[in-house]
């Protein structure tokens, strides 16, 4: 979340004052007010990912068939195929979880990145079921941007006024006797 209000020549030109949403992958900041094809991008989303999905398995599927050519045995065949489930399973739950909620431990997720390559399947799969409810993410951002939303607004209603203009004020009334 970026919050222009503090910077020293103001908001860029064109943008309201206050915190900017963060821009989602595929969707930019449309999924604010949900403007911009909106609805079409999501569709676009589903179908990219879901596409993706099938490319990838007539890829591992030629992959298969280049072991069984090599005749590495089915001891190997199926430590692969498990290799690629066990993979797929954690990468789609860790990118589901991500939608949500950001990491705790930023570290451990660098730490689990090549394991989340080597399952892209289920990755691309938690992308193709989220975007049926929203767009992937949207949830997370629009909670931490309405709070930084608040929070200004919040700043800004404190420092209305001038006070050291109130404290003369009250100064100068004159005292009951």
């Amino acid at each position: 979340m970026s919050e222009n209000s503090d910077t020293p020549d103001g908001p860029a030109p064109g943008t309201a004052p206050g915190p900017q949403p963060e821009p989602l992958r595929f969707f930019g900041t449309t999924w604010v007010e949900h403007d911009g094809h909106y609805g079409l991008r999501r569709a676009g989303a589903a179908v990219g990912s879901l596409a993706a999905v099938v490319a990838a398995c007539f890829v591992l599927r030629f992959a298969y068939q280049g072991l069984e050519i090599a005749d590495v045995g089915g001891f190997v065949g199926m430590l692969v195929v498990l290799m690629f489930a066990v993979c797929s399973a954690v990468a789609f739950r860790k990118t589901w979880e991500g939608f949500s909620r950001r990491p705790a431990d930023p570290a451990r997720e660098d730490t689990l990145r090549g394991l989340k390559t080597i399952g892209f399947i289920g990755s691309l799969l938690a992308y193709f079921f989220r975007t049926f409810t929203e767009a992937p993410g949207e949830k997370l951002r629009r909670t931490e941007y309405e709070e930084a939303l608040a929070r200004y607004a919040k700043r800004r209603s404190a420092r209305t006024g001038n006070p050291a203009a109130r404290r003369t004020a009250k100064a100068k009334k004159p005292r009951r006797k």
